[in-house]
């Protein structure tokens, strides 16, 4: 019977051999490394901007940077963090643009955005976590959907932001302080625990569950 690390170690080789053949100019290869990785890389980058339309644009640039980018792919081993990487520095030039853009339009018409308040927390303990995620620092949301929803390691999480380790885990230990404050009176207000699997991850998510 094979093991869930079996079934990882799998992976990790299928993955490797489409980067060798996409490297190669296989263009099929290429297609099937976005089938295989738009949902979860969609989901970081949609934790990370304001909208489904700003998630699928950085989506776009983010499969268009990694094609033209192949030769510098140096350990086709590492594909998945590589694409993360690609991904979120797609996601900080958004973030950098949209804040150039958000100060023109202020210093022409004047910041009268009204504040709208927090949204009543979901019944569904997915969507709360979701919800709770939306309201952290876009820091502590990257290392927290990396580190617990992404299941990557804390060096892993490091390459993908581009800081050392101990920033990473820095950063994790205040960002589940700050969750822990604004989750209070959920089934995971103790911090990342049950809520924090895969059966707690969108259900349009392959494999996702009830995690109440």
């Amino acid at each position: 019977m094979k093991t869930p690390a079996d079934n990882a170690s799998a992976d990790y080789i299928y993955q490797e051999l489409l980067a060798l053949r996409a490297k190669r100019g296989d263009d099929d290869a290429f297609e099937e490394i976005v089938r295989t990785f738009e949902r979860p890389v969609f989901y970081y980058v949609r934790r990370l901007v304001e909208s489904d339309e700003d998630a699928w644009d950085v989506l776009q640039q983010t499969w268009v940077k990694a094609f033209r980018g192949l030769g510098s792919l140096r350990e086709t081993r590492r594909l998945r963090v590589w694409l993360y990487a690609i991904a979120h520095r797609t996601v900080m030039s958004h973030h950098r643009t949209a804040y150039r853009s958000q100060a023109v339009r202020e210093e022409a018409f004047g910041s009268a955005a009204a504040v709208e308040p927090d949204a009543p927390p979901d019944p569904d303990d997915a969507e709360r976590v979701h919800q709770a995620l939306a309201r952290l620092d876009p820091d502590f949301r990257a290392v927290l959907t990396l580190r617990f929803l992404e299941q990557l390691s804390v060096d892993e999480t490091a390459e993908i932001i581009g800081v050392p380790s101990g920033t990473i885990k820095s950063r994790l230990f205040h960002a589940k302080k700050a969750l822990k404050r604004i989750s209070r009176g959920s089934v995971w207000a103790s911090g990342p625990s049950a809520a924090w699997s895969p059966a707690c991850w969108p259900r349009a998510w392959p494999g996702a569950g009830s995690c109440g």
